[in-house]
């Protein structure tokens, strides 16, 4: 079996790699009818010449490869037919954007397979950057906590040389007793706790959060669903029904809004979910909320204030609370400041993506360069054999241009 790493076509260019040199050899080793072969590319955070040492061959032309890797999305052009592609193609929720992509793939009878939905027997995820995007979704947080009441001044996390160094900057922090507030317990939400607890920040119970008013020292809450939603008829909050009938809930986040100074989204939204507050909210005195971290980054989702995605070269942008415009950031101390950029992973890629090569290499490469006994493969192909396989059989209108 040949398998070709692809070069990152998308832009702005994304520096990451599914597999890193050191695991293409890996791979090799432990599967040993696997061969790799590697699309030059002049952006990778491993250059050309790392896989090249390590005897991994250089070739432009994949088309005698039954299986390519990459990360985003493919170029159209670029797509070959007959294949397996195994990369995040952003079109299970119907983005309008990749509809095209989703055609093509159908026209040229490929099989997708969607890091996105690539998940166990239990149906939990096997694979992402979330992780990534919390650390570096947390760091960020900090970075304009400093910049917005001039305590600090973190150096991006895009210009650090690896994590470790992230985290060597972080350790130069002193906070003053803030309160932060957190919310989800998935990947992204496990990476900010990372963060919050390598700067040794006290975690405190919501009722604690709520009732300690003025801190001696920095705490942070971790709040779920429970504390931010409850149900529009009065009956007890149950996880559960919550997923399955999210219309039912209202927020119920105010409490915390008037007692925190730093909030980290990372909790997944659902558009049918109650949103964290609104914009008149924010509007009230006792909002107090200074710096929001939005890692999940829906855009007029939970939070009003993420009115538009940030970008790695300018992350931040203040939220006027009263007119509900932006505005440049730290321009005003009235104002919220956000960070909110949409592909936080990209600012450590080679952390992230040996952290990714590990996961492939453990979760899915059993099952991709073997038999699928558990299915993993099959649950996550959206396309198969020129049509969308079942599971997907719901974007047929989305595929047909309806």
């Amino acid at each position: 079996m040949l398998v070709g790493i692809l070069r990152e076509g998308k832009t702005p260019p994304d520096k990451r790699v599914p597999l890193t040199p050191q695991q293409c050899v890996e791979v090799q080793q432990t599967f040993p009818h696997v061969s790799i072969i590697v699309q030059p590319s002049p952006i990778r955070s491993y250059k050309d010449e790392e896989y090249s040492a390590l005897g991994i061959p250089l070739q432009e032309d994949l088309s005698d490869c039954d299986v390519l890797l990459g990360v985003k999305e493919v170029r159209i052009e670029d797509f070959l037919p007959g294949k397996i592609y195994l990369f995040f193609s952003h079109t299970i929720k119907k983005q309008a954007y990749n509809r095209k992509l989703l055609q093509t793939v159908l026209e040229k009878n490929i099989q997708l397979v969607d890091y996105e939905v690539l998940t166990d027997k239990a149906g939990f995820r096997i694979i992402g950057f979330g992780r990534f995007a919390g650390l570096v979704g947390a760091y960020n947080g900090f970075r304009a906590f400093g910049l917005k009441y001039d305590l600090f001044d973190l150096k991006p996390a895009h210009e650090c040389e690896d994590l470790e160094e992230m985290l060597q900057h972080l350790d130069e922090v002193n906070l003053p007793p803030i309160k932060i507030a957190i919310t989800g317990d998935g990947r992204v939400a496990q990476g900010v706790l990372e963060i919050l607890n390598h700067m040794n920040i006290m975690r405190v119970s919501p009722e604690a959060y709520l009732n300690d008013e003025e801190p001696e020292q920095a705490i942070y809450v971790q709040l779920l669903p429970r504390n931010y939603a409850k149900r529009i008829d009065g009956e007890p909050f149950d996880l559960m029904h919550f997923f399955n009938n999210p219309s039912l809930y209202e927020n119920s986040f105010h409490p915390f809004a008037e007692a925190t100074d730093m909030l980290i989204a990372s909790a997944y939204w659902d558009p049918k979910s109650p949103v964290l507050f609104t914009a008149e909210e924010m509007k009230e005195d006792k909002f107090r909320i200074g710096v929001i971290s939005d890692i999940t980054c829906d855009i007029e989702g939970s939070i009003p204030s993420t009115k538009r995605a940030a970008t790695i070269a300018d992350p931040f942008y203040d939220y006027n609370l009263q007119t509900g415009e932006l505005e440049e950031a730290f321009s005003n101390p009235n104002n919220v400041s956000v960070q909110a950029v949409d592909n936080l992973p990209c600012e450590l890629p080679k952390d992230a993506s040996l952290d990714f090569g590990r996961n492939l290499i453990e979760k899915v490469f059993p099952s991709l360069f073997g038999e699928d006994t558990d299915g993993i493969i099959q649950r996550a192909s959206i396309t198969k054999d020129g049509a969308l396989t079942e599971k997907f059989s719901y974007l047929q209108d989305f595929a047909d241009g309806e």
